[in-house]
């Protein structure tokens, strides 16, 4: 891995929340993500399933992790299982995983090769009752492809039809969603990695540069900072492309007058950051994109306000719309009569302003968190509104990423990102 090594605490805490709200004589398992293939012998490179990397550290595919807090004997509580290395395969995969090694990562000091796993289930089943299966219910989940984690539990279910099954998904929801420093350590370094990124491009972009140089310039700069690289499919999207909101394909040059909307952000150690800017061509902004910049960095520093513990998620995007109309209306882009004949099901201001505002942000980009739940401090979200005018030929989408705190406003991991107008247009004009 191109990361730092994580302190290993930070998974003990985790394995520790976790098994603290596991009902008696239970076990849970999780596996780790598959290799995909693509074609012939191409596969896509390994990521690995945020679950098991939440509770272990363990980052390499063919891993399970298994939980027994009840278990008879302390060694069996927390178990896991490798792929076995070998001298051959560090020859031609690279250094896999030794159990001491393992240890050092996750904090577990039982450690079996993966060829030992069925039989060491089995004794653990012969002592429970309850297995936890680890089923993705993430709100915005659409799974087509069968994973290592569904075939494994439609193997234990013939395999131990007299267990009771439980859930760990609606546990890790809760869990995942409340960062614990070393969390939020690491956001904030992916976020740093994002604010050199774009430094980077604020004196490389002209026009008549393509999106897919920016895109060039982007990678190069997480990379070199110990990034994988992006922490989602970048958008770069100049002109009229910004008003597809998951414009993907940057393979246009960018023209001069127009502007460039980045949705763009580094990973770090497989923890998120999620920015998006919105900068000129020509390093100046027109008086008309100046004038709706300002309303959406406008909605934005409002919106980031109402960030605070025991904010509801539903009621906050409704106090977000009743700003945003405000300031179409201030635009010209609503008058009272849209406002006055607007369906409540998909209010008037959605027509320029049609996605949510913030989501929950951690080891996903869209991290887990339960929506119906009110906010906690130490929960990480972003603020991301946007207006858009196909007319008009530009998008404008400006987005932070926040920490809630106890109390009073959010703590802005991405202060330090360029956003005011006059400081852009100083540094492209630099």
């Amino acid at each position: 891995m191109k990361y730092h090594q994580i302190d290993r605490t930070l998974f003990i805490k985790n394995r520790a929340k976790f098994m603290a709200q596991m009902k008696p004589q239970s076990v849970a398992v999780f596996n780790s993500n598959d290799i995909y293939p693509i074609s012939a012998d191409s596969s896509l490179p390994f990521a690995q399933h945020r679950d098991i990397f939440y509770l272990s550290g363990v980052d390499q595919e063919e891993s399970i992790l298994l939980l027994f807090p009840d278990a008879p004997y302390e060694h069996q509580r927390e178990i896991l299982f490798l792929k076995e290395t070998s001298e051959h395969i560090a020859i031609w995969e690279g250094e896999k995983l030794t159990k001491e090694r393992a240890f050092e990562v996750s904090g577990i000091r039982t450690v079996y090769w993966l060829q030992d796993f069925e039989k060491i289930l089995f004794e653990m089943m012969t002592y429970s009752e309850i297995i936890y299966i680890n089923t993705n219910e993430h709100y915005r989940a659409t799974v087509e492809t069968e994973t290592r984690e569904a075939r494994f539990i439609k193997w234990w279910k013939d395999k131990y039809p007299a267990h009771t099954v439980a859930k760990s998904n609606p546990i890790l929801q809760r869990l995942r969603s409340i960062k614990e420093t070393e969390e939020l350590d690491l956001i904030q370094k992916a976020c740093n990695i994002t604010e050199l990124g774009f430094r980077r491009l604020l004196s490389f972009v002209k026009p008549n540069v393509t999106e897919y140089e920016i895109e060039a310039e982007l990678i190069h700069e997480f990379v070199r900072n110990r990034s994988k690289g992006f922490a989602y499919t970048p958008i770069i999207a100049s002109g009229n492309n910004a008003n597809v909101l998951h414009y993907i394909e940057n393979n246009q040059q960018c023209k001069a007058g127009d502007l460039i909307l980045l949705d763009v952000a580094a990973e770090y150690a497989n923890y998120s950051s999620d920015m998006t800017r919105t900068i000129p061509v020509s390093g100046r902004y027109t008086s008309r994109q100046k004038e709706v910049y300002s309303a959406v960095l406008r909605v934005k520093n409002e919106a980031t306000k109402m960030l605070t513990p025991g904010t509801l998620w539903k009621q906050y995007h409704i106090e977000v719309g009743k700003i945003m109309t405000s300031e179409l209306l201030g635009l010209g882009l609503l008058d009272n009569a849209d406002i006055q004949n607007e369906n409540p099901d998909w209010p008037a201001y959605k027509k320029y302003f049609m996605h949510g505002t913030s989501h929950h942000m951690g080891l996903d980009t869209h991290d887990y968190g339960i929506l119906i739940e009110a906010m906690q401090p130490n929960m990480v979200f972003t603020v991301e509104p946007g207006i858009y005018i196909p007319a008009e030929g530009f998008g404008i989408r400006l987005e932070d990423d926040v920490i809630i705190q106890e109390s009073g406003e959010p703590f802005n991991m991405m202060r330090n990102i360029p956003i005011e107008i006059a400081e852009i247009e100083e540094l492209m004009n630099s």
